[in-house]
C-alpha cells in the first residue's frame, strides 16, 4: 500500500463522493510543481485511468489512483481529517518530504524539488 487514509479522512472523502455524478469516481492523488517550497499536493476526484501512467488500489474503502511517477515522493504517507473549532480539513503526514513550509501546503522530496514559487 503506497497510501495510508484514516478512518476520519475516508469517512470525509465518501461523504464528497456522494456528491460526485459517476459511479466510478476515484480519489486521485499525487503531486505538481509549485508552492513556495517547489511541491504541493494534488488532491481531487477523478474517474479517468491511464494503465501506463496510472497505478490504482483501494485504501480503507477509497478507490484511489496514483500517477506511477509520484509514488517514490508520497509512498509512505497517511492522509488524515481533523477537526477543530476553527472547522476541518485534510492533513498529509508525507515521511519523504524533507522540507515544508511554513503555510504547511508545499514540501521539498529528496527524489524530486519543483519549481518553488511565492506563498
Amino acid at each position: 500500500m503506497v497510501l495510508n487514509i484514516t478512518d476520519n479522512a475516508s469517512l470525509q472523502i465518501k461523504e464528497m463522493m456522494k456528491d460526485e455524478d459517476s459511479e466510478n469516481i476515484r480519489l486521485r492523488f499525487g503531486v505538481k510543481g509549485g508552492g513556495c517550497s517547489g511541491l504541493s499536493y494534488s488532491m481531487g476526484f477523478d474517474q479517468d485511468i491511464n494503465q501506463d501512467l496510472d497505478m490504482t488500489e483501494e485504501v480503507n474503502g477509497i478507490p484511489l489512483t496514483i500517477t506511477k511517477q509520484d509514488i517514490p515522493i508520497i509512498e509512505g504517507t497517511t492522509i488524515d481529517f481533523k477537526q477543530n473549532m476553527m472547522g476541518g480539513g485534510f492533513t498529509i503526514d508525507n515521511p519523504n518530504a524533507i522540507v515544508s513550509c511554513g503555510c504547511g501546503s508545499s514540501f521539498k522530496a529528496k527524489e524530486r524539488e519543483g519549481t518553488p514559487e511565492n506563498c
